[in-house]
């Protein structure tokens, strides 16, 4: 079970389900060593909703969903979980809402995030085991991310290159982060130019992630001197007229489906608030 990517927590709670392990309808235990011909059947345990999530009335793309997971096109100005001065306005409440009018218990697994402003695709796991799996193929690096960026200045110098910079955390600051090669986590960005507006001075990018720091390409593309376009913590200040957030939107994913091993691949469009920038941007230019 361990080498089928089962934590040893649902493990631990498979075995106090009734039934949880069961050889040609016999209960086994975790002791038992399967010979030629066995087949297990396992069955996951049944979970109570998340509690203190509040159900919000949200409206919600959802690209792909099944038995196991779901993938939802987020939108700008949503946070993935619920804290202080967010306690209903989250994408969790927006889910718990959505399961509650399915009379379906939810329990919030997001495999990967994004900040409150970055839009574009999420996975979010409905079941322990297939949130165990792609958890694990996130820390493979076997979920592969595309996303979509525009950001200030000319990389037409230099139209494809990657940032291996380590990220930590800003002293003194709960949300900030910095590029730090000396206690940082290891944060890997590839980047491509896909286009630029002279008038301008805006560069179009494709961007891949080898890992998913906080606030990961925000602060990469800041430190290399090009920092996202409406991003005013690690860019300028002031915001962008009419533009909610930065400039960036988690456009593509790629991924083997953790029960079946099929290959999962989506893209979404651009939201209209980047693509309504893009055409200032050129007409600007």
């Amino acid at each position: 079970l361990r080498s089928l990517c089962y934590s040893k927590s649902l493990i631990n709670r498979i075995k106090l389900t009734d039934n949880g392990l069961l050889i040609h309808g016999e209960k086994v235990y975790t002791t038992h060593h399967m010979q030629p011909g066995e087949r297990l059947e396992v069955t996951l345990p049944r979970e109570p909703s998340s509690e203190h999530i509040v159900p919000t009335p949200m409206s919600l793309s959802i690209l792909y969903e099944d038995e196991d997971l779901m993938v939802i096109n987020k939108a700008a100005n949503v946070p993935i979980h619920p804290s202080q001065g967010n306690f209903s306005n989250s994408l969790a409440n927006g889910l718990a809402w959505y399961f509650e009018q399915k009379q379906q218990t939810f329990v919030f697994r997001a495999i990967n995030r994004l900040d409150r402003d970055t839009t574009g695709l999420l996975i979010v796991a409905k079941n322990a085991l297939s949130s165990c799996i792609l958890s694990d193929m996130v820390k493979k690096r076997q979920i592969h991310r595309t996303y979509l960026a525009a950001v200030n200045g000319n990389l037409s110098d230099q139209p494809e290159g990657t940032i291996d910079v380590p990220i930590a955390r800003l002293p003194g600051s709960t949300i900030a982060r910095i590029p730090d090669p000396v206690h940082g986590e290891s944060a890997v960005t590839h980047y491509r130019l896909l286009s630029y507006q002279s008038g301008t001075d805006t560069s179009l990018l494709e961007i891949r992630l080898e890992t998913g720091r906080t606030h990961q390409i925000r602060v990469h593309m800041a430190h290399i001197g090009h920092p996202i376009l409406g991003d005013t913590v690690y860019g300028a200040k002031k915001p962008v007229p009419g533009l909610q957030g930065q400039c960036l939107h988690a456009v593509g994913l790629r991924f083997l489906h953790p029960r079946t091993g099929e290959l999962v691949e989506l893209w979404c469009d651009l939201p209209e608030a980047f693509q309504t920038q893009l055409r200032k941007l050129e007409n600007r230019g």
